[in-house]
C-alpha cells in the first residue's frame, strides 16, 4: 500500500565501525574493553572494532585515563567508597597503575564522603544506637569503603564537627 507518486526514500549505509564507537561515545566516555565489547555485540569484527578504537583513540575521542576519572568522579558523587570503585575500574579493563592514577584524581575525603551518606539516610545527628551503627556499617562496608572510613563515620559525633 505504497503511494506510487512518494518517493522511495533511499537507505543509509551501514555506519562503519568508527561511525559505531563514536556514536558510542559522544553519549558517554567508555574504556576501551567496554567500547570493544559493545561494538562486537553490534556485529562488529574484532580485528575492525580495534582499529576504529585505535583510529577514535589517536584523535583523543577515547581515552581510558579521561574514562577512569570521569568514572572515580561519578561513583564518589553517588556515594561509594574506594574499593568499589578500585573494583569496577578493574572490570573494565584497566591496570592497576591506571585505576591508582584515576583514583589519585579524587580530590576529596572518603570519611567525609561515608558520613554525608550516613547523614542522608539516618539524619544529621547520624546513627544513634548499636542497631544502627551496625547498619550503617553493613552499608558503608557495601558500597565499599574501609574499616577505618566506616569506624571514623559509624562514629562521627556533629557537635565535633569542625564546619
Amino acid at each position: 500500500m505504497s503511494d506510487p507518486e512518494r518517493p522511495r526514500r533511499r537507505q543509509r549505509p551501514a555506519p562503519t565501525p568508527t561511525q559505531r564507537a563514536l556514536g558510542l561515545l559522544v553519549r558517554r566516555e567508555h574504556s576501551r574493553r567496554e567500547l570493544t565489547r559493545k561494538l562486537s555485540a553490534r556485529g562488529v569484527e574484532a580485528d575492525d572494532a580495534r582499529a576504529a578504537i585505535d583510529r577514535l583513540a589517536e584523535a583523543g575521542w577515547q581515552d581510558d585515563a579521561r574514562f577512569a576519572e570521569s568514572l572515580v568522579r561519578g561513583r564518589a558523587g553517588s556515594g561509594y567508597g574506594p574499593r568499589h570503585i578500585r573494583a569496577e575500574l578493574g572490570m573494565h579493563g584497566l591496570d592497576g597503575e591506571a585505576v591508582e592514577a584515576a583514583m589519585a584524581t579524587f580530590e576529596g575525603d572518603w570519611t567525609e564522603l561515608a558520613r554525608d551518606l550516613l547523614r542522608r539516610r539516618f539524619g544529621d545527628a547520624g546513627p544513634s544506637d548499636l542497631a544502627q551503627r551496625r547498619k550503617a556499617a553493613d552499608l558503608l562496608a557495601r558500597r565499599g569503603f574501609d574499616g577505618d572510613s566506616i569506624r571514623a563515620a559509624t562514629r562521627f559525633d556533629p557537635d565535633d564537627d569542625p564546619g
